[in-house]
């Protein structure tokens, strides 16, 4: 069972809260929950950011995953960094997802590959090339001729 640190919303249409929850990944997002470990409000100026630091930190040392969001959150108010110092290696543990690569590099064809309607390399000539180069190195004269 993967566990999760991520947001759960509540509040009235258009007027967003958001509770720090710790749940299942299968569970939906405003569905079960396993504990509340804290308060955001993004529309407060400031934004109000409240966690629990110790129930926070207890997840993570447990294995827990996090939102992207919520690894923000954490940072803004210190957690990570105190997790960071308890675990040196806790910075490898965050994923981080290469960039896609655009609909028109998708559209494309890669330039390694060989278009359609041409023929690829024969693979006998690649072959050859380095048997030739061998003999030449230790001397054979008819290899060289072949080569030729």
């Amino acid at each position: 069972m993967a566990v999760k640190i991520r947001l759960m919303r509540v509040g009235k249409k258009k007027q967003p809260t958001y509770r720090v929850v710790v749940a299942d990944s299968r569970s939906p997002r405003d569905g079960r929950y396993i504990e509340i470990i804290g308060h955001y409000g993004p529309r407060q100026e400031p934004s109000l950011v409240e966690i629990d630091d110790e129930k926070a930190l207890a997840w993570l040392r447990k294995g827990a995953e996090f939102s992207e969001r919520v690894h923000r959150l954490l940072v803004s108010t210190g957690v990570w960094e105190r997790f960071e110092k308890e675990q040196p290696k806790a910075a490898s543990r965050v994923k981080v997802r290469p960039a896609k690569p655009s609909k028109a590099a998708r559209a494309t064809p890669a330039a390694a590959e060989p278009a359609a309607g041409e023929p690829a390399a024969p693979p006998e000539a690649e072959a050859n090339e380095p048997e030739v180069a061998e003999a030449a190195a230790n001397g054979d004269a008819a290899a060289e001729e072949t080569s030729s």
